[in-house]
């Protein structure tokens, strides 16, 4: 039996975040539980081929670690430098176990402890939990008709196999989203035939990257340029707020306008055009940025089917449409994204009174500040409900979440109390804001259905304003909202 004052599940940036803001209080008694026989989370584990950032590197990355990055986005390897350059450098390696995936937790009334139960048989014991296993971790794959008896090689893009060989072979990607727009020009030279089956098309915006220079990477590298370079390109970020929510006309006549003379530019064919061309306000769907994937599609071994083309089933040899073409293939990925919303945290989590994150999740996923929930008490949730954001960095809001945490935590070791819970009538109020702010929001009014929305309909995945807004309410921490428990032995 392992017992810690806190545990964190996932070394992904959540996790990692948390561990330093812990050690900077100093609280050192902590575990972080990785499944995966790595660490690092979504930029060690995607690596198909393409994969990048979509925000720019200096902004989404730890306002707390500069870092001298080469191109405005960066791609994988890179990404993956600089989260193990984050590890080593603040030691979190150490405090970390490996191929250890979290069966199921479960409060302790009498101990007041979360039991933390491995797959393995091991088990952990932890007056705190912080989860920080991810929304994007828990891959989906459609349950199609036949897809067993496909005898090549397929996989989802979050598992990328890499000892396969794709060059000269036949390929489908199922999906069209922010996955398969990085896949499809990586490797449509590559391949001798490629498939491209789309549910719905995205809307698309050029991808203004650009490389540093030497003497620019050293500058980034001083403290006070790369906050400066962090906040330009915050504020800049953030006034997309004022279109997805305020004034939607303004998506019309700037985002919009500007992605039909993106796809006009790049793609000559009529009919193809029109197959890309969404049906709903752009914003309400993930808005991709892409200079190469309309070229990719216009090319004479690409193929792109849309939904009229669908799949009907998966055959032994490849994939049979709807309109019953045939089509013979070696490999199948899958870029058909993540159960964000409704399964966003993969095991069982049973509360006071044996109530289950499940129960308390059977109508949508809800949270006070995306990250607490009563009833489970020195439970907290690192991308939780409508935190999410559409238009600037997760990381800001990871350290926003982080503000809250480290205070809860500490507000609790502080008054000498065993346990801390945020009341039902806060997170209540807090919910229902939400949703009357989410009301005026595209992703809500957008005429689109995406992964932001659980089944309920309800938009879960994001959060309903400015960003700045949400770190100023996760730091106003509030005594008020909570109860404390002392240690009932």
């Amino acid at each position: 039996m392992h017992t810690y004052k806190v545990i964190i599940i996932g070394s992904g940036f959540g996790g990692i975040t948390a561990a330093v803001n812990l050690s900077k209080q100093g609280i050192s008694d902590f575990r972080i539980l990785e499944r995966r026989s790595f660490m690092g989370g979504t930029w060690c584990q995607n690596t198909y081929p393409g994969a990048a950032v979509d925000v720019q590197s200096p902004l989404y990355s730890l306002s707390f670690e500069s870092y001298p990055w080469s191109q405005m986005f960066a791609e994988q390897d890179e990404l993956e430098d600089y989260t193990h350059y984050v590890i080593a450098k603040y030691k979190i390696r150490s405090k970390t176990d490996l191929s250890t995936n979290v069966a199921q937790i479960e409060w302790d009334e009498k101990e007041q402890l979360w039991i933390i139960k491995i797959t393995d048989g091991k088990v952990y014991k932890s007056q705190f939990v912080i989860n920080a296993s991810g929304p994007l971790s828990t891959p989906v794959v459609p349950p199609f008709e036949g897809k067993e008896s496909f005898e090549g090689v397929s996989f989802h893009t979050n598992n990328w196999d890499h000892s396969f060989d794709h060059k000269g072979k036949k390929v489908a990607i199922i999906g069209s989203g922010a996955s398969a727009v990085q896949v499809i020009p990586a490797i449509a030279d590559e391949v001798e035939q490629l498939y491209v089956f789309q549910r719905t098309p995205h809307w698309v915006l050029p991808r203004h990257d650009r490389q540093f220079s030497r003497f620019q990477q050293k500058l980034l590298k001083k403290k006070w340029a790369y906050q400066l370079l962090r906040s330009a390109i915050y504020w800049g970020l953030e006034t997309r707020v004022i279109a997805f929510k305020y004034f939607p006309f303004l998506l019309k006549i700037l985002a919009e306008s500007k992605a039909k003379r993106h796809l006009r530019k790049q793609v000559e064919d009529s009919s193809l055009r029109e197959k890309l061309t969404p049906d709903f306000r752009i914003g309400c769907k993930r808005i991709l940025l892409s200079n190469t994937l309309y070229p990719a599609l216009c090319r004479e071994n690409v193929t792109l089917l849309d939904k009229s083309k669908g799949i009907k089933e998966i055959t032994a040899r490849g994939i049979t449409t709807l309109d019953q073409q045939e089509m013979e293939v070696d490999l199948i990925v899958y870029a058909t994204g993540y159960d964000a919303t409704d399964g966003m945290i993969s095991y069982p989590v049973i509360g006071k009174n044996g109530q289950t994150l499940l129960d308390a999740w059977s109508v949508f996923p809800r949270a006070y500040l995306g990250t607490a929930l009563p009833n489970f008490p020195n439970f907290f949730i690192v991308t939780g409900p409508n935190t999410g954001i559409g238009h600037t960095s997760a990381l800001f809001v990871i350290e926003s979440q982080m503000l809250y945490i480290i205070k809860s935590i500490v507000e609790t070791l502080k008054g000498n109390f065993q346990s801390m819970e945020v009341k039902k009538e806060a997170e209540e109020d807090y919910t229902t804001m939400i949703h009357k702010e989410m009301e005026r929001t595209v992703w809500h009014t957008g005429g689109c259905q995406s992964w932001y929305k659980s089944k309920s309909g309800k938009v879960i995945a994001m959060f309903p304003g400015f960003t700045f807004t949400y770190r100023r309410l996760a730091k106003a921490f509030k005594p008020s909202h909570h109860n404390f428990y002392r240690n009932k032995a």
